[in-house]
């Protein structure tokens, strides 16, 4: 009894239903009433918890089975959850057999989807949701041909529900001010208007990346430094100076010999230099005062690159730390001269704002004379304000940017004018907000589909993270993007185009946690080749994972167990992978004998799940179980002691150092669902290495799922997600639709997440199955009106 209040108590909250609430959900009727399967297994099964006299947690399952099961939908797609992962009833209780479960599942989803089917209840997302930053960057990029650094000019996102793209119409003073200097700076890019004097930007590199090893993009041949992709504003000369790493002394590290360093445009040397060490008891304080050169670029992007020659060394191979460990800053002396930061300056001596990519996005069109300007302008305004504002727009949408064209105009030139009128078209809450609006007149809690505008952005911004391009936008306006076939024909287009790569850095990335890794930084006293390089090849690696299973429409079980995945020399060597050489990363084969393979063998995520000095099973457990399973347990409870021990002197194995928060009875119902799922992994350490033992006593990777399935190491946590593969594609469906909305996921979902999974299963949980019937399904397709 005990064990069931505890459980319970954790998971299933009282549900307090008030008169409005109860008028929104169907009323039911005679198929709506409880299946005798469902009552037959709450009478033998949940009243010893949960009837009118116990009402554990505040839930009486026996009071509600006589109304119309929709009636109480939150509550019954509550048990349905628990039942289907059988976390219920407890496992120190009788509990049905596979049959009955199934049964009863079958009988109870069925009354719900039904009710669901006849009464859609698609939700309610925000009327106006702001772009974040990568919305921002992605749809200035489709817009104006031109790439920014949002993030250097944005501040950072909140994040709900996983992702920080449910964000609602919060505009503070501060933020509105970094908005329009960054339209400001952005239509002057764009346009190619040279600033008054010349402007410089300053790029460093990350301190604890390796600088002796080629790093990706840099030329064959060369080692270390940076490469920096770059828009030039205007045609002409630009400065180009170059910093070298220095020590706690201000010294520069490893100049112990020559070493020459070259600046290249688009790959091409622009400067070569010899950077040598000074005399004899002179200061190394100027050894790069003059790193310094001039270059001309064209208007628009281009790539530039500083980076040291390679040559042999018997230094570089003599001096090495034991492990072959790689050097930084923070872990070892450098052995080289590094790469500390440059700055491109200019234009020096401007030549004009040339034929850049944006200049061609933009200007479609010249005036032929002065008399045809304003004109000329308010065809090119009116294609920018349809583009921006993602939608057709009336001469009230283009008269206002009119008007900034002329005052723009009369302060300069007609490319000056075209310039004010973008950066307002920039500031503009059509530009910076998504918005969905509710028909006029609509009646309360009415569900109503989008406008074929507001379904076309719903689309570009799931898949692309970006604005709809013309085509989009042409069949929206033709009123023909709702049709089944069109919709299917679209999705399937844009999955194919590049642009869908966002699905991988932007929901991938925060799915499986890999933005995280920037911010890890592992304890350099254990980890001494941790460095930048590896953080990047383990993010990677994963990127890539996810991005082939997209590409090559594989089932969403290939995510969890795979014969091949990603690497370079620099991440095989982590596994202990031979014959993987060079910084490019390719398909790699690999075997049970490996270790690696699927999402749970990845050093991103097994890193990402871990304290600075150690594994943790609950970190991972938790993890495991929320993204993977789709059951994470509730919060812990307030004031639960931290396991007392983050360094490396304990001489326990992790597993024994958890005993005591299981014997706690506050954590242990949670630990008890966690931490056997994350002992499968400990025979990977705190940076994803494999393992067999810790603190000299063999590693204990015996570990199970809340629903009693025992395994051992990670194959076996592998198999047995396996066995129940619909619970994993469920916790994919639900973490896709909560990106693709842009809002949490909710009980009256429930019945569509199982539409599209039960339509998934009937061609092997592709990929893009799932994807198309998000697209398809009634939360998608449809809104409420509050």
């Amino acid at each position: 009894m005990l064990a069931c209040t505890r459980a319970v108590a954790a998971i299933l909250l009282a549900i307090a239903w008030s008169a409005d609430v109860r008028a929104a959900e169907p009323a039911g009727g005679p198929t709506s009433a409880a299946p005798p399967s469902l009552a037959a297994l709450v009478r033998s099964h949940c009243l010893d918890c949960h009837d009118q006299t116990t009402k554990t947690a505040g839930l009486a399952l026996d009071g509600l089975l006589g109304d119309p099961l929709p009636r109480h939908a939150e509550v019954w797609e509550k048990v349905v959850r628990k039942l289907a992962s059988r976390q219920m009833p407890p496992k120190d209780s009788p509990r049905p057999d596979e049959r009955e479960y199934a049964a009863t599942l079958a009988d109870l989803t069925g009354v719900l989807d039904r009710a669901a089917a006849a009464s859609p209840r698609p939700g309610r997302t925000e009327t106006f949701r702001r772009l974040n930053r990568t919305e921002y960057q992605n749809t200035i990029r489709d817009l104006l041909a031109l790439q920014i650094d949002a993030a250097a000019l944005l501040p950072a996102d909140e994040s709900s529900h996983g992702f920080d793209n449910i964000t609602v119409a919060d505009l503070s003073p501060s933020l509105l001010n970094r908005y329009v200097a960054a339209a400001q700076k952005i239509s002057r890019l764009a346009v190619g208007r040279a600033p008054k004097t010349p402007a410089g930007d300053t790029f460093r590199v990350r301190p604890d990346v390796t600088q002796d090893v080629h790093l990706p993009g840099l030329p064959i041949g060369t080692r270390g430094g940076i490469l920096i992709p770059y828009n030039f504003p205007q045609d002409g000369e630009y400065e180009v100076q170059v910093r070298l790493m220095r020590d706690r002394n201000e010294g520069v590290e490893g100049l112990n010999e020559p070493h020459e360093l070259e600046v290249q445009l688009d790959r091409e040397r622009a400067a070569l230099f010899t950077v040598k060490p000074p005399p004899r008891g002179e200061s190394d304080q100027n050894v790069d005062a003059n790193l310094n050169t001039r270059l001309r670029a064209t208007a628009g992007p281009h790539q530039v690159g500083v980076a040291f020659l390679k040559k042999p060394s018997s230094l570089l191979e003599t001096m090495r730390q034991p492990l072959n460990v790689h050097f930084n800053y923070y872990r070892h002396p450098r052995i080289g001269p590094a790469v500390f930061e440059v700055s491109i300056i200019g234009p020096l001596e401007a030549e004009g704002p040339g034929d850049s990519p944006s200049r061609r996005r933009i200007f479609i069109r010249r005036p032929a004379s002065s008399a045809d300007e304003e004109e000329c302008a308010r065809e090119i305004l009116t294609s920018l304000a349809r583009r921006a504002y993602r939608r057709a727009v009336t001469a009230d949408d283009v008269e206002p940017l009119v008007a900034f064209y002329r005052q723009g105009r009369r302060e300069g030139s007609f490319d000056t004018g075209i310039e004010a009128a973008l950066a307002a078209v920039l500031v503009s809450p059509q530009f910076l907000f998504r918005i969905e609006r509710d028909p006029p007149g609509a009646p309360p809690r009415t569900a109503y589909a989008l406008s074929p505008f507001e379904l076309a952005s719903r689309l570009s911004y799931f898949l692309w993270s970006s604005m709809p391009d013309d085509e989009l936008l042409a069949l929206a306006e033709r009123g023909e993007l709702g049709r089944p076939e069109v919709l299917e024909a679209q999705v399937r287009r844009m999955l194919a185009d590049e642009r869908s790569r966002s699905l991988v850095t932007n929901f991938a990335g925060q799915w499986l946690h890999l933005r995280n890794l920037e911010s890890v930084v592992p304890d350099m006293r254990l980890f001494p080749d941790f460095d930048d390089n590896l953080r990047q090849a383990l993010r990677e690696e994963t990127e890539r994972f996810f991005a082939s299973a997209l590409r090559e429409d594989r089932s969403a079980l290939a995510l969890l167990k795979s014969d091949f995945t990603f690497l370079n020399e620099r991440l095989a060597k982590h596994y202990q992978i031979p014959h993987v050489y060079g910084s490019r990363f390719r398909r790699v084969p690999v075997d049970e004998a490996s270790h690696r393979g699927g999402l749970l063998r990845h050093g991103s995520i097994l890193t990402v799940t871990s304290y600075a000095t150690r594994t943790s099973p609950v970190i991972r457990g938790h993890w495991v179980l929320k993204n993977i399973v789709g059951t994470p347990p509730p919060p812990p409870p307030a004031n639960v002691p931290a396991l007392p021990d983050n360094t490396v002197s304990s001489a326990l194995p992790v597993r024994e150092r958890l005993k005591q928060h299981r014997a706690n009875a506050a954590c242990a119902s949670c630990h008890e669902l966690m931490d056997p799922v994350g002992f499968a992994l400990d025979n990977y350490d705190a940076v994803g290495r494999w393992r067999e033992t810790e603190a000299d006593l063999p590693i204990d990777a015996a570990g199970s799922l809340p629903d009693g399935s025992e395994f051992v190491g990670v194959a076996g946590l592998e198999d047995a997600l396996l066995a129940r593969p619909e619970l994993f594609v469920q916790a994919l469906t639900e973490k896709l639709l909560t990106f693709a909305l842009g809002r949490g996921v909710e009980y009256y979902d429930a019945p569509a997440v199982r539409q599209i999974v039960a339509a998934a299963r009937k061609k092997d949980y592709r990929l893009s199955e799932l994807v198309l019937g998000i697209v398809q399904s009634t939360p998608f397709q449809m809104r409420s009106t509050p």
